[in-house]
């Protein structure tokens, strides 16, 4: 009976506090990048027992294209979503298998609806052929749209890593020698060969589960990223979790480092 009460009252309350977050929010400083870990799957299927999915990744997928329409509404022009880290394929062969097959899915989803660019930034030769195929075939549909980059087999050592080795594999095409290329070594020479390249950085990283880390999510870019740790497990997140991010990160004074 308490818990009708509860969610009844919550229902007219939060879109009340919905509307008047968004009146409150100056869409002019609206991040144009927004990277999210989606965590929290596992314990959310661990605290909702009666759910059809073991591990949680279903309800997670399904929660990404609600989340990439707030993102439209908000005026985000790209947004990375981190869907599965090199360090994950040390979980069990079953969950590796099911989660495998839910991304490849999610991205058939993502791309059917014509709303986003999408494109895998990771490393896609750690990625059955039939996965790593999908995801090399990905070609923008739209001009305008926005950037949905799928982070999967990501991790942000091995993205720097794989910088790297792009840039020397290049100096060494036009004929270069080893010592120098390390001599002409810049950062922005690091920066050219990233999975994100001729993107911005982002400016803004959101975390859900209630863990205040990133564990290597966009290592190099995210130098001056505001940082977001929201409570909520991934398939709880809510538009208003959103709308408090964004929130958050505009009323902060960006200082770059300085």
């Amino acid at each position: 009976m308490f818990d009708s009460i509860r969610k009844l009252i919550k229902s007219f309350i939060y879109p009340l506090y919905e509307w008047r977050l968004v009146r409150s929010l100056d869409f002019s400083k609206t991040p144009h990048h927004v990277g999210v870990i989606l965590d929290g799957n596992r314990r959310w299927a661990k605290s909702n027992p009666t759910n059809n999915d073991p591990h949680g990744h279903k309800a997670g997928a399904s929660k990404i294209i609600e989340f990439l329409g707030w993102c439209d509404d908000a005026q985000v022009r790209v947004v990375t979503l981190w869907l599965l880290s090199t360090d994950n394929f040390k979980r069990s062969q079953e969950e590796i298998d099911e989660l495998l097959t839910i991304i490849g899915n999610t991205v058939d989803e993502l791309a059917a609806t014509g709303r986003w660019n999408i494109k895998a930034v990771g490393a896609l030769d750690l990625l059955p052929p039939w996965l790593a195929e999908k995801l090399s075939s990905l070609k923008p549909i739209r001009k305008d749209g926005v950037e949905v980059n799928v982070a999967i087999s990501y991790g942000g050592r091995r993205e720097i890593v794989d910088a790297v080795k792009s840039y020397l594999s290049e100096q060494e095409s036009a004929g270069d020698s080893i010592k120098d290329a390390k001599d002409r070594l810049t950062t922005k020479d690091i920066s050219k060969f990233l999975y994100t390249a001729g993107q911005p950085d982002p400016e803004l990283l959101i975390r859900t589960s209630g863990e205040q880390r990133l564990g290597g999510f966009l290592l190099w870019q995210s130098a001056l990223s505001e940082f977001y740790f929201c409570e909520a497990y991934w398939p709880d997140f809510r538009r208003v979790d959103f709308l408090r991010a964004l929130r958050s990160y505009s009323v902060r004074q960006r200082r770059f480092g300085s």
